[in-house]
């Protein structure tokens, strides 16, 4: 049996970090110079056309594509035919603070949320995971997270009874409420199901899915077709300036739950979208 080693995680993240700083993802670049070409509002037009300018200039010169360059995420998925030493997240944390350092990025991290806001100068801790899935191999995800965008997310505790609807509402209620703040156009993930702590868990991963992936089935991509519909027309737009792309892609996981609860976690996902996956080799 494989196994997978801080050694492999660290370098895989090591590498990442300036990658995902300075180049939008292929996908996002793609969905971004679409937009540009279908949206007829000028203002949120220009604001597409800056983007892809934006992306373009920074992969050139290799710098950030925006200054908030965001908190890290890694997320370690091994299947069944690959063993996690216990250590395996242990060096994460010096590869983020080598990465940040290095390619100067800015460092966004405090030591604590309420007691210590002091600047840990390195950009850790990351925020790090371990899921055991069935599909063999092993991967890291990475993530770099702008405040941004998280600040705009919300956890929803509904009812069953509110049903589709409920999901959709409290989709439209966050878009209208925050997505002026998160960098639209944005890509939002969506999590139903599960537990209080676990549903915004599915909404952050179901932003890692690129939008040329489709759903995994016809029932859930019929409902990222209808969310997204939805999400656009808002008519936020790009920028918030009005237009007709508020949103590039509606992302969304289900899971399991309780007879009584409905929970619904929406994360939103900024202009850039600066995630990766990243298979492991041995």
């Amino acid at each position: 049996m494989k196994t997978v080693t801080k050694d492999q995680v660290a370098r895989v993240v090591r590498d990442a970090v300036p990658g995902l700083a300075f180049d939008v993802p292929n996908d996002i670049e793609r969905a971004l110079r679409g937009a540009y070409e279908r949206e007829t509002a000028p203002r949120a037009r220009e604001v597409l056309r800056l983007l892809c300018e934006n992306a373009q200039v920074a992969h050139d010169d290799r710098v950030p594509i925006c200054q908030d360059t965001g908190s890290v995420w890694v997320c370690v998925e091994a299947g069944p035919d690959v063993a996690v030493a216990g250590d395996a997240l242990a060096g994460v944390d010096e590869a983020v603070g080598a990465a940040y350092v290095e390619s100067r990025l800015r460092k966004s991290i405090v030591r604590d949320a309420l007691f210590d806001r002091t600047n840990t100068g390195d950009n850790t801790p990351a925020f790090c995971e371990v899921r055991l899935v069935d599909r063999p191999g092993a991967r890291v995800h990475v993530m770099l997270k702008g405040g941004g965008s998280d600040n705009a997310s919300r956890v929803c505790m509904l009812t069953p009874g509110a049903g589709k609807q409920g999901v959709v509402d409290a989709l439209l209620a966050c878009v209208r409420e925050k997505a002026a703040n998160a960098c639209p156009p944005l890509v939002v993930g969506v999590g139903i199901g599960g537990t209080f702590d676990k549903v915004a868990g599915l909404a952050k991963r179901a932003l890692m899915r690129p939008l040329d992936q489709p759903a995994e089935t016809p029932e859930l991509q019929a409902l990222e077709e209808e969310l997204l519909a939805a999400v656009n027309a808002t008519g936020i737009g790009a920028g918030a300036l009005g237009g007709s792309t508020t949103a590039l892609g509606v992302r969304v996981l289900t899971a399991p739950c309780h007879i009584a609860a409905l929970p619904v976690a929406i994360n939103m996902g900024c202009s850039a979208m600066r995630r990766g996956t990243y298979e492991l080799a041995w």
